[in-house]
């Protein structure tokens, strides 16, 4: 049985975990305001906040319901635009009507709820911020410029926001509606419940399909993900830390998102411009829901993360159902196209590399048609480590996306480049 709380609601649900949360929300509770756009995570009409406890703060995330599992739902609060609405418009939705961001309206509701989700979020209230919180959502309309000026209002008029009892402040300025204030009480009863009966379930023999964020497999295999027994690995805890191991290695769980990586202070540590790479990895509701095992099982040949991986000489860390673990390298992972180093009753758990020396640098570039929201026709990671007096290549690793059936560790120019000094290539 699923249970969430959606808008208001507590729900109890016995569909498909395959099902999706837009499915849910428009076809079984008639909310109709969530839009059906193109079923793919490109256009944003769907979007949703997903809230849930980080740290011990709830925090929400913008998400796009047309690739989320309604299992992935379990222990959340989904909001819908009906559950922000009051009996007067927000300052989001005013926002939007004063700067005429709307024309045809369709893709209105997305921009609003990613708008709304950035004024309920800790990071810092400026215009950059704001414009990189709709970078998922598509206008055909409006060119942009008035939806800008919009988001430039609101940054405006959460200037004052404080960093402590946000949601209390929200609610009192009218962002939210007053039950907000009664969530987190709400959400951490609905965990405790869930948490004790999940000790007490047995897990299921049947599974045919692992899912994690669902960004990619929803798309291609929507009708298997929905009908098929999962395994959700998304939620699972032991696949959601990143840490430093016993050997001082990094150990990256296989449930980790795009954004949770880019947000972590260990991550951060070692890539001084981690917030310009991942700018270039999709948008911010797929981040908030694209996990690393699943974009390197996804194996396209232009996968972001798993080119951004290759270069740190990363170990894939695998199980399969009796328990039995083995690893391997990334570089030795991929055999050929969508052709995987790993049985079907493997999953992957976590990923470990050694953090970057000192005496470093690292780049990941990408090619696309778009800033935001695009695959890469080509992209690219370089890592090396430099000769104590910064002239030489010590050790060089490269990889390439876009160039063969599977992302590509370059061996021969690795090999090639090592030892060799910077700038007379001799």
């Amino acid at each position: 049985m699923i249970q969430f709380i959606l808008n208001r609601q507590h729900i109890s649900t016995d569909l498909p975990a395959g099902s999706t949360v837009l499915d849910f929300v428009r076809y079984h509770k008639r909310l109709r305001g969530t839009k059906i756009g193109c079923r793919e995570g490109d256009c944003g009409a769907c979007t949703v906040l997903v809230g849930d406890f980080e740290n011990a703060t709830l925090r929400y995330r913008s998400m796009t319901s047309c690739l989320m599992p309604l299992g992935n739902a379990h222990g959340k609060h989904i909001v819908t635009v009906e559950g922000i609405n009051g009996e007067n418009l927000s300052p989001v939705q005013e926002a939007m009507v004063a700067c005429q961001g709307t024309q045809c309206g369709f893709c209105t509701i997305g921009f609003v709820m990613s708008l709304t989700g950035f004024a309920m979020d800790t990071t810092q209230k400026d215009y950059e911020n704001a414009i990189a919180s709709i970078d998922g959502n598509v206008c055909r309309c409006t060119g942009y410029k008035s939806i800008e000026r919009a988001a430039a209002l609101i940054c405006e008029q959460i200037a004052e926001k404080p960093a402590a009892q946000t949601l209390e402040w929200l609610a009192q300025n009218n962002f939210i509606p007053d039950y907000f204030v009664e969530i987190p009480q709400r959400l951490a009863a609905l965990q405790e419940k869930l948490s004790a009966q999940n000790k007490n379930s047995t897990a299921s023999s049947s599974v045919l399909l692992n899912i994690g964020g669902g960004t990619d497999l929803i798309v291609q295999k929507h009708h298997a993900v929905k009908h098929a027994p999962l395994e959700l690995l998304y939620e699972h805890k032991d696949f959601q830390q990143i840490r430093l191991n016993a050997q001082s290695n990094c150990e990256v769980g296989a449930s980790v998102t795009v954004t949770e990586w880019s947000e972590s202070p260990l991550i951060q540590s070692f890539f001084s411009d981690l917030k310009r790479y991942v700018k270039m990895v999709s948008s911010t509701p797929i981040r908030n829901m694209a996990t690393l095992a699943g974009n390197v099982v996804n194996a396209s040949p232009i996968g972001d993360m798993s080119v951004f991986l290759l270069v740190l000489e990363t170990d894939v860390h695998l199980k399969n159902k009796e328990g039995k673990a083995r690893k391997v390298a990334l570089k030795n992972f991929y055999k050929a196209y969508k052709t995987l180093d790993k049985t079907p009753d493997e999953v992957i758990t976590h990923f470990e590399f050694v953090p970057p020396p000192t005496r470093s640098v690292f780049n990941f570039e990408k090619v696309s048609k778009r800033t935001y929201l695009d695959i890469a026709s080509v992209n690219s990671a370089f890592s090396a480590t430099l000769s104590p007096d910064g002239n030489a290549f010590e050790q060089v690793h490269l990889s390439a996306g876009g160039v063969a059936p599977f992302p590509k560790y370059l061996r021969q120019t690795c090999d090639f480049l090592s030892g060799k000094n910077i700038n007379t290539g001799n």
